[in-house]
């Protein structure tokens, strides 16, 4: 039986492999980094489980998260989300969702890709670190993207992300998983230069 981080309820098949294949696993392609900011943003006051899910039912709602369509989202768009049982129905992190993805885009075009972005504030380094909810780090950047106009994303949200992006790698010492941190290299074919 493998050992796994305490909060990975082993009643879950798809947190299970959440934890096992995703979570602190480097993935900078901006398709996933938007995928992952989009439903972070959503678990503001939630528990990530409660958003994992969900995720595949986000998926479909949110047209596969396309960020080019989400940001062309109107009000009829956002009714539409409302009555939709099966994700988080918040008009506040909907609505979010949308500006959200306008702001995304508009940092692709400054930097070429959001993970260019985010890399002025790594500088392409992995933090190992455990039992933490936020840094000095996730604090510059939850800064700085609410300057740019974003919503849902404070400090404790973006450090979440950056766990689940895989710059910070919080496997627990008795985690399977730790052993394999220095394995834990990001592929190239998903990172955009």
């Amino acid at each position: 039986m493998k050992r796994r981080c305490k909060w990975c309820n082993l009643e879950n098949a798809i947190y299970i492999k959440y934890h096992d294949e995703e979570w602190g696993i480097p993935n900078f392609d901006d398709k996933y980094l938007f995928e992952m900011l989009l439903l972070e943003s959503f678990q503001a006051g939630l528990s990530w489980e409660c958003i994992l899910n969900k995720r595949e039912n986000f998926r479909k709602a949110y047209n596969h998260f396309n960020i080019e369509e989400i940001a062309q989202y109107k009000e009829e768009k956002i009714k539409e989300l409302l009555k939709n049982k099966n994700i988080i129905r918040n008009k506040r992190k909907i609505e979010a969702s949308i500006q959200n993805a306008k702001i995304f885009i508009e940092i692709q075009k400054e930097y070429k890709s959001f993970y260019n972005y985010l890399k002025t504030f790594t500088k392409e380094k992995t933090i190992y670190e455990i039992d933490k909810t936020s840094s000095p780090l996730s604090d510059e950047i939850a800064s700085d993207l609410k300057k740019r106009g974003m919503k849902f994303v404070g400090s404790t949200i973006i450090y979440s992300y950056l766990q689940a992006i895989g710059v910070i790698y919080s496997h627990e010492i008795s985690c399977f998983m730790h052993e394999r941190k220095n394995q834990n290299e990001p592929s190239t074919k998903n990172i955009n230069q």
